[in-house]
């Protein structure tokens, strides 16, 4: 039987945080190595102190969020370690070095960029043609409409957090950021921002000026933000003009650590920069990673977030850093050629804002190469673009008041509903002009309650690796929904799901309930799957009734 990691609770004792969130060691970290959070001025006893724990301080971290250090123990396990160390007077809090991996689901081809010009048959194939998959006209970030209006601009600086960026790739180089002060190759730090050599921005991996990507995700990433338009070669950006800064935490095999990922947060909020774009993620709550995104917020920075590939619901199982409650995050799901979630994407009604094009993407690869990938990692920089369209016209805005637009503009859809904060995708035209959708549903005075023609029921309990679906069907009905009278599934892995005529996806209930009413759907005919996997069965689903207007 799977089940959920949930982070154990810690008593961090009286020099912790008021009401901190529990923390854990079952997630992904660096074997024996903490992160601690050091009261001001107290730095100089706690390095005092690490011989009589048994651990040495590997790095000293004077971060715009406070004083850090890099703690590591040969002797003793991690949570050992941190449970001495928050005994001790100097700590505020203490939490282990999380490791981090790209978002990416490797799916490479070649194609077309429907993300931002939807044509409905423009969905890329391995091979560069199209796939064939029949989608939805305009389902996309409607760029081109857009860009009568701006194109954006070199001002705005959007700070790529990944991998790194290929600084040589003719169709990045012309839109990459560029440190003016710095003069290359003299290894002094010329403009004495505490890091040396860093012309197109930082290396926290390395711990050196060369944001290299030798992984080719934050290379794919840069490019849906600002490859050049109109320059005979590649593929287009939403932005034709940006500064593309590289700050590399993630490693060339696509992972990273906690103090690295902060380090790199904190080098683009020294820098000022107006956006930061995170297609990453994993570990559990960090409050290290949330002081340095506050931070962010504090400079009026944008902090743009991948929700996640697991399909699970972050209201529930929560994903970071896209799950941090600060004003500047943006949690971003992906959705795919045919309007609709896509099947990998987390996604969450209180905590995923928007939606994005995340499926079969084309973009730039090191060693001028283009490949499409799929993922919430693509999506990330399909609105960090669309942001850096908005403050190229508007200039930088409150962070809350800006996303709060950029959710109130976005298109509605029924796939996006009880998926997403805003209940729609991204628009950038919408955005731009703040042009807001209306949300109206319909009246709930005017349903009707009648039998389905055939009850829909599983097996009690129902079977491993089972997939059932029936459609229903209404005729001259405007809007259906479903009484699931019962259901009792593996919560986050068997799914009665709801689908509308288009085939997108309606409603998607795990977990266990009775006389459930699901989203409606603006159809005549509705299908219902149920799907299992190969663990836990339990007693399944039965639906009797639907809901209709006519």
């Amino acid at each position: 039987m799977k089940k959920l990691i949930v982070p154990a609770v810690l008593s961090l004792g009286l020099s912790a945080v008021a009401n901190a969130r529990p923390m854990s060691t079952e997630f992904p970290h660096v074997a024996g190595e903490v992160v601690v959070k050091v009261k001001k001025g107290f730095m100089g006893k706690l390095l005092g102190k690490s011989n009589l724990i048994g651990a040495q301080i590997e790095r000293q971290m004077n971060l715009v969020a406070g004083d850090f250090a890099v703690v590591k123990t040969h002797s003793k396990s991690t949570l050992g370690l941190m449970n001495e160390l928050k005994q001790l007077p100097e700590v505020e809090y203490v939490e282990p070095n999380f490791i981090y991996k790209a978002i990416r689901t490797n799916d490479p081809m070649y194609g077309k960029l429907w993300g931002l010009s939807n044509k409905g048959n423009n969905e890329p194939d391995r091979n560069g043609g199209t796939s064939g998959t029949v989608g939805v006209a305009g389902a996309d970030v409607n760029a081109e409409r857009a860009w009568a209006i701006t194109k954006g601009s070199k001002k705005v600086v959007i700070a790529v957090i990944d991998t790194g960026i290929d600084y040589n790739h003719p169709d990045l180089k012309d839109n990459m950021w560029v440190n003016s002060k710095e003069i290359p190759g003299n290894n002094k730090d010329d403009d004495g921002n505490g890091y040396v050599d860093d012309i197109y921005g930082w290396n926290a991996n390395a711990k050196n000026g060369n944001p290299m990507d030798g992984n080719s995700h934050g290379t794919h990433c840069a490019g849906t933000i600002g490859a050049k338009h109109g320059n005979g070669v590649g593929v287009a950006g939403v932005m034709d003009d940006v500064s593309l800064m590289a700050v590399k935490f993630l490693s060339d095999e696509g992972s990273g650590s906690l103090a690295d990922a902060v380090i790199a947060i904190d080098y683009a909020t020294k820098m000022n920069v107006d956006i930061m774009s995170n297609s990453w993620g994993g570990g559990g709550f960090s409050q290290t990673l949330e002081d340095a995104i506050k931070a962010a917020k504090a400079k009026g920075i944008l902090f743009v977030a991948a929700a996640g590939n697991d399909g699970t619901n972050n209201d529930s199982a929560p994903h970071y850093p896209s799950n941090y409650q600060v004003d500047n995050v943006v949690s971003v799901a992906a959705h795919t050629v045919g309007d609709n979630m896509a099947s990998f994407t987390c996604f969450g009604k209180r905590t995923v804002h928007v939606a994005a094009p995340g499926h079969n993407i084309l973009s730039t690869t090191p060693n001028n190469t283009y490949k499409v990938y799929s993922g919430t990692s693509m999506a990330t920089p399909h609105v960090s673009g669309v942001l850096g369209l908005y403050i190229a016209q508007n200039g930088r805005q409150d962070v809350k008041a800006v996303r709060e637009k950029l959710m109130a503009t976005t298109v509605p859809g029924g796939a996006y509903r009880k998926t997403t904060i805003s209940g729609g995708r991204v628009d950038a035209y919408n955005f731009l002009t703040d042009t807001r959708i209306p949300r109206q549903g319909p009246d709930d005075s005017l349903w009707t309650t009648e039998p389905l023609a055939e009850v829909f029921e599983t097996s009690h309990p129902y079977a491993n690796n089972m997939k059932v679906s029936k459609t229903f069907n209404f005729p001259g009905a405007k809007y259906v929904k479903l009484i699931v009278e019962k259901f009792d599934t593996e919560s986050n892995y068997d799914f009665v799901i709801v689908k509308d005529a288009k085939g997108a996806v309606v409603e998607k209930i795990s977990g266990a309930g009775q006389n459930y009413e699901t989203d409606y759907a603006e159809t005549d005919s509705v299908t219902v799957e149920f799907t299992s996997d190969s663990s836990e069965a339990r007693w399944g689903a039965v639906i009797r009734n639907a809901k209709v207007i006519y």
